[in-house]
Order: structure tokens, then C-alpha cells, then sequence
């Protein structure tokens, strides 16, 4: 079956989509990933879901862009006005990988959370020591995790050694620690009213 809906997504979050779309049978979805670095850089993803959009849009009968606002500031939103291509609901990935009322209750209990997923669990070195670098210039440290109590791991899948990994983080900034199994479903009940159904070509 040819694709005729195509996802922009982050590429952190790729693995997740690839497996909703294989479990729901959506073979007319094409997912394409920018991307995880751009995280760091948040005022570029506008620019660069924008560019994607413009280079795809023709190819398919509907795009949709698997981010939430991921630090953009509104930007993102900006960036897809007058195109017709929805986003998914929420500020960032941690929203939508718990679900809205979960993720609140936690930021509500104690707001100096700092959330991983799996895929932040297993790039950690990559994207937040080198990333910030705190390999480099470690005095940096207190700057950017003074304010966090504690590391929340949002966990899509139940990978012990993921788990391991996640305490080996906390531990390294000096952070308490706790685990929530959420799997795929909150983000998967975002995605398929709009992906269920195919649609149609425009004449």
C-alpha cells in the first residue's frame, strides 16, 4: 500500500511510533524523523519541521508532525500556520508519553522533575553530558540541575537494563530517582484518531 499520510516526527521518539503504526496495521503511514539533536536547540525545529513540510507536502494526502511545543516557545504553532498540518497536543514528549492528567500530577507533586524516556536513558552521555557539556566544563553542573529533586523515568518499555541505566543517571547528577511504566498508550490514543483512517487523495 502506498503512504498517504506522512508523519514529521522527532526522532526521539521513533522507535515509539514505529511500533503503534506496525501494532494498528497503518501501512499507509510514512514516518519520517528529524533530528533527536535539535532538542537542544529548540528554536531550529520550527525551521526545520517547516522546510519538511514544504519539500513533502503534495506527496501526501495529509502530514501530520509528531512534536509536541518542545521548548519552542509557540514558535512551532507559528511555523504551521496556513498549512493545515496538525501537531500533537501538549508542551513536550514527556506530556504525551504519560498522558496529560499523569504527567500534571506529577509535575504537581514536585515541579523539580527532570523526566527521561527510554531513548534519553540510552543516549544520556550523548545528549546530556556531551550535549550540555558537563564532560568538558563539569563546574556547569549546579547550573543546569540546581533546581531538580529528583529524575522521573517515563518508561515505554520494562527493560531492565534501561531501568539500571536510569538510577546510574540519577545518581551520577546527584537526583532522586523514580520509575513509571507508561508504555505506548497514551501516546498511541493521540495518534489514532488521526491516523486510523486513510485518506482520500484531493482530485
Amino acid at each position: 500500500m502506498t503512504a498517504s499520510v506522512l508523519v514529521i516526527a522527532c526522532g526521539a521518539i521513533a522507535r515509539e511510533l514505529v511500533r503503534i503504526r506496525e501494532i494498528n496495521d497503518w501501512g499507509h503511514v510514512e514516518i519520517q524523523c528529524l533530528p533527536a539533536e535539535l532538542h537542544n536547540t529548540p528554536d531550529r525545529i520550527p525551521g526545520a519541521v517547516r522546510d519538511r513540510i514544504e519539500r513533502e507536502q503534495g506527496n501526501y494526502a495529509r502530514i501530520f508532525v509528531a512534536y509536541a511545543d518542545c521548548g519552542t516557545g509557540g514558535m512551532l504553532d507559528k511555523a504551521l500556520q496556513g498549512t493545515s498540518v496538525e501537531r500533537i497536543p501538549g508542551a513536550h514528549c514527556y506530556e504525551f508519553f504519560a498522558g496529560s492528567g499523569v504527567f500534571h500530577a506529577l509535575a504537581e507533586q514536585e515541579p523539580g522533575s527532570f523526566y527521561l524516556t527510554d531513548f534519553l536513558v540510552r543516549h544520556f552521555e550523548r545528549l546530556v553530558i556531551r550535549g550540555l557539556g558537563l564532560d568538558r566544563q563539569p563546574g556547569l553542573m549546579p547550573l543546569y540541575f540546581g533546581n531538580y529533586r529528583r529524575i522521573v523515568y517515563l518508561a515505554q518499555t520494562q527493560s531492565v537494563k534501561l531501568q539500571s541505566m536510569a538510577e546510574s543517571h540519577a545518581k551520577f547528577l546527584g537526583l532522586d530517582y523514580l520509575y513509571r511504566f507508561e508504555g505506548d498508550r497514551p501516546l498511541a490514543l493521540l495518534l489514532k484518531p488521526v491516523m486510523r483512517r486513510e485518506p482520500e487523495w484531493e482530485n
